[in-house]
């Protein structure tokens, strides 16, 4: 087997970790880039996105002076856990990936407990 690299081997930590914690709930994933976040809420069973936000969208792209901040990841954890909400979906699994649980990872995750998802 080829050797991982650290970022590789923490998001297979990850990913198993989500998917023992999940136990039918829904999955809650970020990705992020070095311009934008991104978070979609996912039901694993049915491989279906039903809810998801992005700091690409129109009107978080006017309000926001750019999608690689703070303030851009709570616009749109708050964005997908009003729209995951509106569907009935209120606890979820959070999937940070690779990324580290700090920044915008962190306030996005703040912000989408606050919209009232529970994880």
């Amino acid at each position: 087997m080829a050797h991982q690299t650290s970022t590789q081997r923490r998001e297979a930590r990850v990913r198993r970790a989500v998917k023992k914690a999940a136990r039918g709930r829904l999955r809650l994933s970020i990705f992020r880039s070095s311009k934008h976040i991104y978070a979609q809420v996912i039901d694993d069973t049915k491989g279906a996105t039903v809810a998801s936000a992005s700091s690409l969208e129109k009107a978080l792209r006017e309000s926001l002076k750019t999608g690689a901040d703070i303030d851009a990841a709570k616009a749109v954890g708050k964005l997908v856990a009003e729209r995951s909400v509106g569907k009935g979906v209120k606890d979820v699994v959070f999937d940070r990936g690779q990324y580290l649980y700090h920044g915008r990872v962190k306030a996005l995750a703040d912000a989408a407990r606050e919209g009232g998802l529970n994880f």
